[in-house]
């Protein structure tokens, strides 16, 4: 489900942002407002309440908002003046028809912690429709034109080929910014949602009317991923093929994103190498052993060498012990749940929590169906459940959770591990 937001940045500016789906959770929404908006320095947000007259109230949830669209206040952590003047000071013949505006000003300069952002994906599913970019002037005023003979005539428009690779080029770039390597159906969600946006590009005789066109940034987003490859991306030069000491080939594995990966092998942060990532990592395992650890600092370094680790992972494939030697930081539950959030874009607790909630009702069912077979802790357990008279919902969730166990005649002290047991040599 689709979000629209008006952001008021301050008293005489406000912007129009468009999300393809709700975050899953109001920090996300703020790293995505980050982005969108290029801005810079920590603030909270507060939302317009529809249910007291549009009242503000602060926002403590993402289920808070208003469903399909919602007024959101930017409240700045520090003195907001300046920042207040810089935006005022954007000049509006700089608006245009897109949905966000960029924010030009040295009260703008992005921090270390945005260059991050910057550098790491956020769309965590394919969007449904994908948007077509907006194409150079004179493309789009051909198009526009030729959509218009379309209607009248259902003449197509002979494409030159500058256009088509002014075409294949910009759409090459919207694909690569969600997905390096997109699956058959998303490429062809692209075919389609380019013909059904100027249908004039339809091509004749063909059943669906862009058979061609998928081909062609199938054949677009290799080429784009070869020219990275060589500018040096990352993320595609892990798919480089490798020669062996003997110099013959060796088997050549694909290591692309898997499944719920967004971001699969990010670009360093701007100004970074391996050298200067390096010192940021012995920096965070000296910090991990301190008796008094500082989490923020903790925090900002995993942050910084999200993509050197990542690369290692990737490449190297290291055993979970090396992991755990290099990447002390790692293995904290709040790193975790900041890791997953880096790599998928979407919150582990939050998900987790929403996957429990849809199939809760099937589980307790299938419970309840077995139950006799399944001996008299079931029973106990399900006789307990039955006996709750409050917070019905999170009994309801608990019960899922520890009849698991029993359901798979599994030990309920092997299947919930509070914690990961090492032995250190």
């Amino acid at each position: 489900m689709t979000l629209l937001l008006r952001v008021v940045l301050s008293s005489r500016e406000a912007r129009r942002v468009q999300l393809p789906e709700v975050p899953a959770s109001v920090g996300q929404l703020i790293d995505i407002l980050k982005e969108r908006l290029e801005l810079a320095g920590d603030f909270s947000l507060q939302f317009e309440d529809p249910d007291f007259g549009n009242a503000i109230c602060n926002l403590t949830a993402i289920s808070e908002l208003p469903a399909e669209r919602a007024v959101l206040h930017i409240m700045w952590n520090c003195d907001s003046s300046t920042l207040n003047q810089s935006i005022a000071s954007v000049s509006s013949a700089s608006v245009s028809s897109q949905d966000t505006i960029s924010v030009h000003s040295d009260d703008f300069r992005p921090s270390w912690t945005d260059t991050i952002q910057m550098n790491l994906r956020h769309v965590s599913e394919w969007p449904s429709p994908f948007s077509i970019p907006k194409f150079s002037h004179d493309v789009e005023l051909k198009l526009c034109k030729a959509n218009v003979t379309y209607e009248k005539s259902k003449k197509g428009l002979a494409v030159t080929r500058d256009m088509k690779m002014e075409i294949l080029d910009k759409i090459a770039e919207a694909v690569f910014e969600i997905k390096a390597y997109p699956e058959k159906d998303e490429v062809e969600s692209v075919a389609s949602a380019l013909v059904l946006k100027y249908p004039c590009l339809k091509e004749p005789g063909s059943i669906t009317g862009y058979e061609g066109w998928k081909a062609s940034i199938k054949h677009k987003l290799g080429n784009y991923r070869s020219k990275l490859r060589r500018a040096g991306c990352n993320e595609v030069n892990v798919n480089r093929k490798r020669k062996g000491e003997d110099e013959a080939s060796s088997p050549f594995t694909l290591k692309k994103p898997k499944r719920g990966e967004v971001n699969h092998v990010p670009d360093y942060p701007q100004h970074h190498d391996d050298s200067t990532l390096e010192e940021e990592r012995v920096a965070l395992v000296s910090e991990m052993k301190k008796k008094q650890k500082n989490l923020k600092v903790i925090q900002q370094k995993m942050a910084l060498t999200f993509s050197l680790r990542r690369r290692e992972v990737v490449e190297c494939q290291p055993m979970v012990s090396e992991v755990q030697e290099r990447w002390p930081g790692l293995f904290s539950s709040e790193e975790i749940s900041e890791e997953f959030h880096r790599i998928t874009s979407k919150d582990l607790l939050g998900t987790f929590n929403a996957s429990l909630n849809k199939f809760v009702p099937g589980l307790l069912k299938l419970y309840r169906s077995k139950k006799g077979a399944l001996g008299e802790d079931m029973e106990d357990l399900l006789d307990k459940l039955d006996e709750q008279t409050s917070d019905i919902v999170s009994h309801r969730k608990t019960a899922a959770l520890r009849g698991l166990p029993i359901f798979l005649g599994e030990d309920a002290t092997q299947v919930f591990l509070k914690c990961l047991v090492s032995t250190k040599k």
